[in-house]
């Protein structure tokens, strides 16, 4: 809540943000506390102001300055290089969705947010806005940097004139194409990411006034234009990440931040793993251990509030081929590996004989194994699991990547069942 706005017992002052079932709410807290204060014989404009030897009644009530969600946070991304394997916007089912965004804007050498994908990203635009007209509720982000494109944020962070050029253009760009919001996905400040990206210790801070910065320029955007614009971040799930921001301070500036408990395995280890297991095994493991669970406590014990928290689940999976045999697949030595979507897993080796199921009773996920190849992935027992997990420490909700993996809309389904 960063305003107060003055409100007449006769008649609400309230911005237009406000949804309409918040509006009936704040008017009967109003009233019950007249009923209340005054009493039911005073309940009348004149009597009120005889008796008080006032012209008009105002009481100064903290009004929110941004809708209240009733329902979770169910959020996608969809990447711009989706379009070239025929999986477009339109195609996206947008009912199910309550907000989407677009992977990704890049960081020109002029610390300005430019299309990455300007050969598609126009047509994908249009697509993407003209999905509200099946769901008017819902809110498109455009989501900046990524793996590939965080290389320049370090600059764009360093100096106040740099964090004013880049927000300015994040405005303009968001204006242009009719986007709701902007998503920085830094990967990542101070230290990680692809070896040529430029980062500082000063980051830590730096991002900070970055986010603020922009939560300025979108909040003077929103007065002007009498909207209420969003700002988001992705971030990651590990120790480091929490390290290497100030998640106590940031969220004050954000609506949601999204928070990537995947990827927590993958072909870049010695062994076969879990991309993105609920809890942390009791099982010995030849490698380190992570969870969907320890990256939420993380964030929590480093105060970031669970309000604000977006969960983070793949729609995807890995597969490796194998050079041991025991344990099932798990924990194995493996020759190569490489990411496959989910609906690849189902068509080509869920219906597979070949291949065994298997569920782990402690980590809740699922893994394929044929004696060869081992498949880590998430289906829609573990996505209910997830759900059900996000349910009971009051999250604001899921996040997916990405929409493209799951046509059918099976696991999307399988979220939404675990949020009732």
């Amino acid at each position: 809540m960063r305003k107060e706005d003055r409100v007449c017992y006769t008649c609400l002052i309230i911005p237009d943000c406000i949804l309409e079932a918040d509006l009936m709410r704040v008017k009967k807290i109003v009233v019950l506390f007249l009923i209340v204060f005054f009493g039911t014989g005073f309940f009348s404009h004149n009597a009120l102001a005889s008796e008080l030897k006032l012209t008009e009644l105002e009481l100064t009530v903290p009004i929110l300055t941004k809708p209240i969600l009733t329902e979770p946070i169910l959020a996608g991304y969809y990447t711009a290089w989706s379009a070239y394997s025929g999986y477009t916007p339109d195609q996206i089912e947008a009912s199910q969705l309550t907000h989407i965004s677009y992977a990704f804007a890049e960081i020109g050498s002029d610390l300005r947010i430019r299309m990455g994908y300007p050969d598609i990203d126009p047509k994908n635009f249009m697509l993407l806005q003209q999905l509200k007209q099946q769901n008017p509720q819902l809110k498109t982000l455009i989501s900046v940097g990524g793996w590939t494109w965080s290389g320049r944020f370090s600059d764009a962070a360093l100096t106040e004139k740099n964090r004013q050029v880049f927000a300015e253009s994040c405005i303009t760009f968001m204006k242009q194409f009719g986007f709701d919001g902007i998503d920085l996905d830094w990967e990542y400040p101070v230290a990680g990411g692809l070896t040529s990206n430029k980062t500082r210790p000063e980051d830590k801070k730096n991002f900070t006034l970055l986010i603020k910065t922009l939560r300025e320029a979108l909040d003077q955007q929103g007065a002007a234009d009498d909207k209420q614009y969003l700002l988001t971040i992705a971030g990651g799930a590990g120790s480091s990440y929490i390290k290497n921001t100030e998640l106590a301070l940031i969220h004050e500036y954000l609506d949601f931040a999204v928070i990537m408990t995947y990827d927590f395995h993958g072909p870049w280890d010695k062994y076969t793993d879990f991309l993105s297991p609920l809890y942390i095994s009791s099982n010995s493991s030849p490698q380190y251990q992570a969870s969907f669970d320890t990256g939420v406590t993380g964030w929590l014990n480093a105060s970031f509030p669970a309000k604000k928290l977006v969960a983070g689940v793949p729609f995807y999976g890995y597969l490796y081929s194998t050079t041991g045999s025991g344990n099932d697949g798990l924990h194995q030595s493996f020759s190569k590996g490489k990411a496959i979507s989910y609906q690849k897993i189902i068509e080509l080796y869920v219906t597979n004989p070949e291949y065994r199921r298997f569920f782990h009773p402690q980590s809740k996920v699922p893994w394929l194994y044929n004696g060869c190849d081992f498949i880590s992935y998430e289906d829609k027992e573990s996505i209910f699991f997830k759900a059900q997990y996000i349910k009971s420490k009051k999250l604001a909700g899921a996040m997916i990547w990405e929409l493209s993996h799951d046509k059918n809309g099976d696991l999307l389904n399988a979220l939404q069942e675990g949020f009732k």
